[in-house]
């Protein structure tokens, strides 16, 4: 856990200010993978005092089970600052945004009920901005549609489809395998429904109209793309070095596969395909791969939040 030792005395008065005037607070930890939210938020939290409640907006982190390769947050760690939406997640279960934007807006509701103060902390970039915008998600799929696509993908185990997704959405291509057919079946179907590509998340929502049901400080941590490609590096090697490899061997002994939502994601998905030999690489070169997809995340990451002036940001 990275803490931002340099960083109370600018948020501090932030923090303070924004208590003092607002009746219903709701404090936004945001960042890139790595940036160091987890210690920042236990370091607010316990400034604030009793009154303060985090709650997770890392979207791997809901899964059980998954702890090592998701940085997740340790018992010790928490320092008796009580967490929300951990654990809260078989891996084969599908998570969706508009579940966790229930979830969350009845924990916050709930919390100010109780005079608490929550803090919001996590890099999932839509599921923070399903809150602090107060985002109307777009449609559910066509079930119609959903099948079309099915059915093309099984023509040719999914090339063709796949060769369209690299076409109208490149970027979301990058990160889907052709093996992976309800994700590249899912993609190809959003840009059908919304002329949209996936990658673009922002046009598949629109804000509502209401007036915000919060008062918002949101806090941003950002590191030059030097400092936090090389604390990228090191994380992903020390996640090694803990054990990840195991963890992921212990998923699939519990009957747990890479068809399963938990185990598709980035770090997760490279280390299934070493164990069962569809990765054949040295386990450096394995991490060095996964270090390489974290990094294009934290790009992503920092482009999603680009011009937000909302965003107070904590520079280093």
């Amino acid at each position: 856990m990275i803490v931002m030792t340099n960083t109370p005395e600018m948020w501090r008065q932030l923090v303070t200010d924004f208590l003092t005037r607002s009746p219903r607070p709701l404090i936004t930890i945001l960042g890139q993978t790595a940036s160091g939210k987890t210690g920042l938020s236990i370091e607010i939290a316990q400034a604030i005092g009793p009154r303060a409640e985090i709650i997770n907006a890392d979207s791997r982190q809901l899964y059980r089970y998954l702890d090592i390769g998701t940085a997740k947050i340790t018992e010790a760690e928490m320092q008796g600052i009580p967490h929300h939406l951990l654990d809260v997640k078989d891996p084969k279960e599908e998570v969706t945004v508009g579940w966790y934007q229930r979830e969350a807006r009845a924990l916050i509701d709930r919390l100010h009920s109780e005079g608490k103060v929550p803090l919001l902390v996590g890099g999932s970039m839509l599921y923070l901005s399903s809150i602090i915008d107060d985002l109307s998600l777009a449609p559910a799929g066509d079930l119609k549609l959903r099948k079309r696509l099915e059915s093309e993908y099984d023509l040719d185990a999914g090339l063709s489809l796949y060769k369209r997704l690299q076409e109208i959405d490149p970027e979301t291509a990058a990160g889907i395998p052709v093996q992976n057919k309800p994700y590249v079946v899912r993609a190809v179907e959003i840009f059908e429904l919304t002329q949209q590509p996936k990658s673009k998340a922002v046009p598949l929502v629109e804000l509502r109209q209401s007036k915000p049901q919060d008062d918002h400080l949101i806090l941003g941590l950002k590191w030059p793309r030097p400092v936090i490609h090389e604390q990228i590096n090191l994380r992903t090697k020390h996640m090694m070095e803990r054990g990840w490899i195991d963890e992921v061997q212990g998923l699939l002994d519990r009957g747990y596969g890479p068809q399963d939502p938990g185990l598709k994601s980035h770090g997760y998905r490279e280390i299934v395909r070493y164990l069962v030999g569809r990765l054949p690489m040295t386990i450096p070169e394995l991490t060095e791969q996964i270090a390489a997809k974290t990094r294009q995340y934290a790009r992503r990451q920092d482009t999603w939040w680009k011009g937000d002036k909302r965003i107070n940001w904590l520079s280093t």
